[in-house]
C-alpha cells in the first residue's frame, strides 16, 4: 500500500492532481492525506504505522520533508515506514541534490517503483533535520524571507532577500558531504573584513579545518554554546536555543532516491 501525504497548499495545484489520477490508473493501493495545519504530517504517520503502510510518500517542499522526518524518527528504526518524495516546495533543496525528478508523474512513479537505500539524519538536540542546519546569517535570511515573497520569486526569493540584507555574502559549500557517510559536513564562516577578500575566495575553493576565515571539517558530532540565543534553521524550519548539540543519527531512513544518486557515498 502506498499512502501520500499532500502539503494543503499544494493539492489544488492540476499537474498534482493530473500526476496522482495517473499513478492510480497504474497502481492499486494509492491513498492521499491533505494536511491543513502544523501537527497533521505526524498525525497522518502515525495513522500510516497503524495502517501497516509499506511506503509513504511526502508531497511538498523542505519543511514537509523535515515534518515527516521528525515523525518517523520518534519511532524505533524497525517501525520507520519505507520514505519518498514528491517534491511541490519553493526550492526544494534537498530533492534537487538527489536529482529526484521535478516533474509530479515521474516523481510519483519513482516513489512507487524505486529503491531505497538507508540514509542519515541529524539531530539538532531533540529536533531532527535531513539536510542541512544554517545558523547566524543563513538562518535569518531564511526566517526573514516572506512567505509571499517566496510564492512569487521561488527559490530566488532567497537570494534577493540575501543580497538586500548584505552585498558581501560569499556562497560556500561543503564538498565531501554525502547522506549515507554516517558524518556531519561541518563550515564555519568567520566575520571577513574587505581587505581580506581575497583571502576569503580561496578559502572558498578549497575550505579545510586550518582556513583562517572559512574552517570545514567532518564530525559525528558537534556543540555550540552562547551566551544569546543562537538562530538556527532546520531544513527550513526555524529553531534557536543557547546550547545546541548536533549529532548525525547514521541509516535512520529508507529513503527511495534515483540510481546513481550523487549524494550517495
Amino acid at each position: 500500500m502506498i499512502r501520500i501525504i499532500l502539503n494543503g497548499k499544494k493539492a489544488g495545484l492540476e499537474t498534482v492532481r493530473s500526476a496522482i489520477s495517473l499513478l492510480r490508473e497504474e497502481v492499486e493501493g494509492v491513498e492521499v492525506r491533505v494536511t491543513y495545519e502544523y501537527g497533521d504530517v505526524k498525525r497522518f504517520v502515525d495513522e500510516a504505522i497503524r495502517d501497516n503502510v509499506t511506503r509513504l510518500v511526502i508531497g511538498g517542499g523542505d519543511g514537509s520533508v523535515n515534518e515527516v522526518v521528525n515523525a518517523l524518527a520518534k519511532y524505533p528504526r524497525a517501525q520507520r515506514l519505507q520514505l519518498a518524495i514528491l517534491p511541490l516546495g519553493t526550492a526544494n533543496d534537498f530533492s534537487t541534490a538527489c536529482t529526484i525528478p521535478m516533474n509530479s508523474l515521474e516523481a510519483l512513479r519513482l516513489a512507487v517503483s524505486g529503491k531505497t537505500m538507508p540514509i542519515d539524519i541529524a539531530k539538532a538536540n531533540e529536533e531532527y533535520f535531513i539536510n542541512m542546519a544554517t545558523a547566524g546569517f543563513g538562518a535569518k535570511v531564511t526566517a526573514e524571507t516572506p512567505v509571499e515573497l517566496k510564492n512569487f520569486l521561488g527559490g530566488g526569493a532567497y537570494t534577493l532577500v540575501g543580497v538586500l540584507k548584505a552585498l558581501h555574502f560569499t556562497p560556500y559549500m561543503a564538498p565531501k558531504a554525502y547522506i549515507n557517510d554516517g558524518l556531519l559536513d561541518v563550515l564555519i564562516i568567520k566575520e571577513v573584513f574587505k581587505a581580506d577578500i581575497s583571502q576569503l575566495l580561496e578559502e572558498v575553493k578549497n575550505p579545510n579545518r586550518e582556513g583562517e576565515y572559512v574552517k570545514y571539517f567532518q564530525t559525528t558530532w558537534l556543540e555550540s554554546e552562547s551566551e544569546e540565543v543562537i538562530p538556527v534553521n532546520l531544513d527550513g524550519e526555524p529553531y534557536a536555543n543557547t546550547k545546541i548539540r548536533f549529532e548525525v543519527v547514521p541509516a535512520a531512513i529508507d529513503l527511495v532516491l534515483p540510481e546513481n544518486c550523487p549524494c550517495l557515498k
